[in-house]
């Protein structure tokens, strides 16, 4: 009787990893993609990183070792931006509204790039991202960031190297997934960038919009 009664509890946990929305695949793979394309966008547009926090670290200490502090002060604000962006969404625990924050937070750069001084249009970009970025963090059973490559390919490679179940398998053939959709965002992003300039916001703003219909409808559903 015990053991009939501890067993429905895993099966249950089981079943929100399967049916919550927002640890989908495709989800995952939707803003890894955008987040990627949203690096080269600003790379391009706006000389720093909106995603990629590891590259402003990097250009704030070169420049700032350097003595060059206004170039230093360019990749500091992305970084301040996305820190508090971050904790406002680890405050909230909002997976959803975050999302709508981002939508708005791009809807807004878009008029704003090049009309306001483009350390403006940094912080609105920055901070929408982090707010996407910390309220979206599992896929399936894994840990991801749909803002970054390096520790996607260390769980990959963990995954790969340090188990041999089907399930250490499944986990780092999705990192390598995740990993290839932000390339593939970059590479999207920088063709798009230079055809369609301020425009090319559209596109990360329509990937967030759908992730968020694919959580609301599959939320609804359940």
């Amino acid at each position: 009787m015990a053991m009939q009664a501890a067993s429905p509890e895993p099966l249950a946990e089981v079943g929100v990893e399967v049916c919550a929305p927002e640890r989908s695949l495709l989800v995952a793979s939707l803003l890894s993609m955008s987040g990627g394309f949203l690096d080269a966008f600003t790379w391009l547009s706006l000389g720093v990183f909106a995603s990629s926090q590891t590259g402003n670290v990097v250009f704030l200490g070169l420049y700032g070792l350097s003595g060059e502090w206004q170039r230093a002060l360019h990749h500091l604000l992305p970084l301040a931006a996305f820190i508090v962006g971050a904790a406002v969404a680890i405050r909230t625990r909002a997976a959803l509204r975050c999302l709508v924050g981002e939508i708005v937070c791009l809807a807004a750069a878009m008029p704003l790039l090049h009309r306001v001084p483009n350390e403006i249009v940094i912080l609105v970009i920055s901070f929408g991202v982090a707010l996407q970025s910390a309220s979206f963090r599992e896929v399936g059973r894994w840990k991801y960031l749909s803002v970054a490559v390096t520790g996607n390919m260390l769980r990959a490679i963990d995954q790969f190297v340090a188990a041999s179940d089907r399930d250490a398998g499944r986990g780092a053939g999705t990192m390598l997934a995740l990993c290839l959709m932000f390339l593939l965002g970059v590479a999207v992003g920088g063709c798009v960038t230079k055809w369609l300039g301020t425009w090319s916001l559209a596109l990360p703003i329509a990937s967030s919009a759908w992730v968020l219909w694919l959580c609301r409808k599959r939320s609804h559903s359940h």
